[in-house]
């Protein structure tokens, strides 16, 4: 453990993202390391979101998006085709349902993606500790977990303790994502413009 005196705190740099556009107007300007969530009820647009997202986060890392849930499936398909992925080419792999271990052995590889997506923390069976040393192994990199829900709250004890320490989370209601984060932002984003606005009115 180190110790910082202010102006070592105040000088350090980080790296992070210049997004720009809805996602500025969403998350800010995030820092590449920590955790983040997407959480919402079935069939509005957990999945899509996590897509877009993953396809812009393509402009700066790569990516790897690890199915767990539904794996190398049609709705998996439909998501990449309805965002249009074939324009990132190769910086965006599909994971189809790796487990635990053989995710770590795979981000211990020289060059392996700066931003890993978890669908779903609850079919990944993923605990807390595995959480932690997902972070403590690999500070430099981002993670980003898809969670159902209970009730209006991420589900299991696991994800309600990934949620409060996350830097960002997007709540997803009725088609739409409302983003908090540590990084400014906070407006929210239309996954379905169409079925947002008539869920909305």
């Amino acid at each position: 453990m180190k110790a910082y005196s202010v102006d070592n705190v105040l000088n350090a740099r980080f790296r992070t993202l210049d997004f720009e556009g809805k996602w500025k107007d969403a998350v800010g300007c995030p820092e590449l390391a920590g955790s983040w969530m997407i959480f919402g009820p079935p069939k509005n647009g957990k999945t899509t979101l996590a897509m877009q997202l993953a396809k812009y986060l393509c402009n700066f890392r790569r990516v790897a998006y690890n199915s767990v849930e539904e794996g190398l499936s049609l709705s998996i398909q439909m998501a990449m085709e309805r965002v249009n992925m074939t324009e990132v080419g190769s910086k965006l792999i599909l994971l189809e349902k790796e487990p635990f271990e053989e995710l770590l052995s795979r981000l211990s590889k020289h060059k392996s993606p700066d931003v890993v997506i978890i669908d779903s923390i609850q079919f990944m069976e993923l605990s807390f500790k595995q959480y932690k040393l997902l972070k403590e192994k690999f500070p430099k990199k981002l993670f980003i977990y898809i969670s159902h829900i209970d009730g209006k709250q991420p589900d299991g004890c696991t994800a309600k303790r990934i949620w409060r320490d996350c830097n960002v989370y997007f709540r997803i209601e009725g088609y739409r994502a409302f983003p908090q984060g540590r990084f400014g932002g906070g407006n929210h984003i239309d996954i379905f413009e169409q079925k947002a606005n008539e869920y909305w009115l």
